[in-house]
């Protein structure tokens, strides 16, 4: 009688146990997060007062223009608050009044979201005068009149006229009209020069997968075409980009020029720690007629919400980085809507991402099948190639590996339907990599010990930290490694080994694999995470329920038997390899006569 190699009932009861300590685990820690909370948001109201928004210094701006020269001006909407500098005429605030930043010293989202605040953003037209010398509206100084939701901006160099219209409307979008009059007196040239420089605020708990999200992103070709650049510079002088924009994890500041930015550059340098995560340049020209400069251009500044970024029609929606063709299409037209259909029952964020797990599975459930019953089916045949591997102890390693390969013909097992069900989840996979960090639906939505399921769980924090791990254990992580774990132990009981010498014991290898998988869980989306700990959990149950309830070790040895009796044509793929072997047998012979003739 063959030893069984998979799990008994004492393992079934272990591997329950398991999950009930860390359901308990789980649930004990919710509700000490929850007494926390309270603490905290007494803690936080004291805070707020302390660090009330102080105004900012016009000596610290510039210390070439006089603190009586600044003015501010205001525009307030639902989406947005904006505040405008007099010096350079430009945009110096921007809060998104419906959503809130990450709070390091309370570990809550409990901070007013500014995209723009504290001088991180500076922006201006550039041009020559006709003395050679370089003019910058950034150091010029305006004089604001609103009227309504509109804000004009005034400002005079040697004569000229130079106003900056500023139109506040809906869906986060800031019209900004550039006017001159009697600018072609002062300069010759025929295009200025916009210059933005951005430093990307911290908004979000996981500085390094924000940090890894900060880019440049920019559309071209009327629209169509859109691109990106995380690198180190960026350079486009051959297109005429529609809009340039600083896009953070789920927030984005952008520009569009409605007659484009021609000849643009850039440069991004990452900041390793404090307040701001990347800091960008971008340089492009802009056509003046006549040497006035009379452009229209837009400021968006808004969430990254796919059907808000549609609704635009300007190709914003490429700037959510959801995956490339079929990877982005599965986030687009499956996991994001049915995310919304069942968190439409009311369900919280970590019960609809549960179902969302369930579903995924029903669906891939045939596949499974197939793969857990070629399991079942190589076990039982496990002897008879134990069997060939001991008489054939002494022979050639292609002629164990023909004699394995006729054992599973005969026996009717084709070993490449195993590999199915892993080429099929290595794109779900990619698409679930891609929708739980970027997913703003899931933005500060919390689950048992997990504040935010687009950011790591830190419940176990570590006084050092540890090389590619930091300085947290994420407890969401640890379970779907310890998953993982199990899953792996159940399936590789019937690989076969190598037989050369040499060769890696893959067994090793894959017990090696869960390990691994923590250090890239520990820092990504405690989301994710408890995805595939629950797909992992029910790719458990399911081989229990194949090995006890479905299968029949007796039925498929004699139906294996039955197969054995009938003629079996070969495959293509077992043709294949039975006629490369052959090949790789004659050239191994003919090596060795041509070594015996010199001899």
């Amino acid at each position: 009688m063959q030893q069984n190699n998979g799990i008994d009932k004492s393992q079934m009861i272990s591997f329950a146990v398991l999950c009930l300590v860390l359901f308990g685990f789980m649930f004990y820690f919710q509700n000490k997060q929850s007494k926390e909370e309270q603490l905290k948001a007494q803690e936080q109201k004291i805070e707020q007062v302390k660090n009330a928004v102080k105004q900012t210094q016009a000596s610290n701006i510039n210390p070439n223009v006089t603190p009586g020269a600044i003015q501010t001006a205001r525009l307030n909407s639902k989406e947005l608050n904006l505040e405008f500098s007099s010096l350079g005429g430009q945009v110096s605030k921007v809060q998104l009044s419906e959503y809130k930043a990450y709070n390091h010293k309370t570990d809550n989202a409990d901070l007013p979201l500014y995209l723009i605040d504290k001088k991180n953003s500076n922006y201006g037209f550039q041009f020559k005068d006709k003395t050679g010398k370089v003019i910058n509206t950034k150091d010029l100084v305006f004089t604001p009149a609103a009227n309504g939701n509109t804000l004009t901006m005034t400002a005079n160099y040697n004569g000229a006229v130079i106003e900056f219209i500023y139109t506040l409307l809906p869906k986060y979008t800031l019209d900004f009209k550039v006017r001159t009059k009697g600018l072609a007196a002062v300069t010759s040239d025929n295009k200025a020069d916009f210059i933005w420089d951005y430093s990307v605020r911290n908004l979000e708990k996981g500085r390094a997968q924000e940090q890894s999200h900060s880019e440049f992103s920019y559309a071209f070709n009327n629209y169509k075409d859109y691109d990106y650049d995380g690198r180190t510079e960026m350079n486009e002088e051959k297109e005429t980009l529609n809009w340039i924009g600083v896009k953070q994890q789920f927030f984005s500041s952008v520009i569009e020029a409605k007659n484009g930015f021609t000849q643009s550059k850039g440069n991004q340098e990452a900041i390793e720690e404090g307040e701001y995560l990347k800091k960008l340049n971008f340089e492009g020209f802009v056509q003046m007629t006549g040497s006035e400069l009379n452009q229209d251009f837009t400021w968006y500044f808004m969430p990254l919400d796919l059907p808000l970024l549609k609704s635009y029609d300007k190709n914003f929606d490429e700037i959510l980085p959801l995956g490339w063709s079929f990877i982005g299409w599965m986030n687009r037209g499956f996991f994001m809507p049915m995310y919304n259909i069942i968190a439409e029952w009311g369900l919280t964020a970590g019960w609809v991402i549960f179902l969302m797990t369930i579903i995924v599975k029903l669906i891939l459930s045939p596949i499974m099948y197939k793969q857990h019953k070629l399991s079942a089916m190589m076990k039982v045949i496990r002897p008879e190639i134990d069997e060939v591997n001991a008489k054939l102890k002494d022979a050639d390693p292609m002629k164990k590996q023909q004699a394995t390969m006729e054992i599973y013909r005969k026996a009717g097992v084709n070993q490449m339907a195993g590999c199915l069900p892993a080429l099929v989840q290595i794109p779900i996979f990619y698409a679930l990599f891609r929708f739980f960090p970027n997913f703003i639906d899931l933005r500060g939505k919390g689950f048992w010990f997990a504040k935010d399921l687009t950011a790591y769980d830190d419940l176990i924090k570590l006084p050092f930290k540890i090389p590619f791990l930091g300085d947290h254990l994420s407890v969401f992580a640890l379970a779907c490694t310890i998953v993982i774990l199990i899953y792996t132990v159940m399936t590789s009981g019937n690989m076969q080994q190598p037989q050369q010498e040499g060769m890696p014991n893959m067994k090793v290898l894959m017990y090696i694999f869960p390990i691994t998988f923590l250090f890239f869980l520990n820092t990504s989306a405690s989301g994710l995470s408890w995805y595939y700990f629950v797909s992992n959990a029910i790719n458990i149950l399911i081989i229990l329920v194949i090995k006890y309830v479905i299968l029949d070790e007796k039925k498929i040895h004699a139906q294996i038997q039955a197969n054995k009796e009938k003629p079996k044509a070969e495959g293509k793929f077992q043709k294949r390899m039975r006629e490369m072997m052959e090949k790789a047998q004659e050239q191994q012979k003919y090596q060795e006569s041509q070594k015996n003739k010199k001899k």
